[in-house]
């Protein structure tokens, strides 16, 4: 018993230390990297992250679609968001993420990435010049101290993105 108390005190702080985050700053991003882009999330966009679950795939789908993940009882469509790119396919490993991207907009939607990055302030962050070969849902890009650049992910427009919506080969 003793231990569900824990797991509930923990569950609560965590979600006051989250929404904590969001007063204090409403331009909280969520940093990933994907292959070897680093890209920034709204919080508001940006789902539950979870460890990478069993996949099941599907056929007839085009390769960076790396299956089905049954996450509590729901069935979400999980996409490679390097390979989707054209890039390498994303490792599955224990460092590997599904960031559930599609629940907001009614959408069940997971993107594997390679890593969670933790949380970004845009005040730390220097905009550059959009990139204008990008796809309209990665147009923004950030540069920060470190000397990366981080793309960042307009999640409406790129559930919004026919190319991505197409999964069939």
């Amino acid at each position: 018993m003793a231990k569900k108390g824990n797991l509930r005190e923990f569950q609560a702080h965590l979600a006051r230390r989250l929404a904590g985050a969001s007063e204090q700053s409403a331009a909280g991003l969520l940093g990933i990297q994907s292959g070897a882009d680093y890209w920034l999330l709204n919080l508001s966009d940006s789902g539950e992250i979870i460890p990478l679950t069993p996949l099941t795939g599907v056929p007839l789908t085009k390769p960076w679609f790396v299956g089905i993940a049954n996450i509590r009882g729901n069935l979400y469509s999980v996409a490679d968001f390097s390979a989707f790119q054209g890039k390498e396919a994303t490792p599955q490993n224990n460092s590997s993420r599904l960031l559930l991207i599609g629940t907001r907009h009614g959408n069940n939607t997971a993107l594997l990435v390679t890593r969670m990055l933790g949380l970004r302030n845009v005040d730390d962050l220097t905009p550059m010049a959009p990139d204008p070969e990008a796809p309209v849902w990665a147009s923004t890009i950030y540069g920060d101290n470190e000397g990366r650049r981080w793309k960042m992910l307009n999640v409406r427009l790129l559930l919004a993105d026919e190319k991505f919506m197409d999964i069939g080969i």
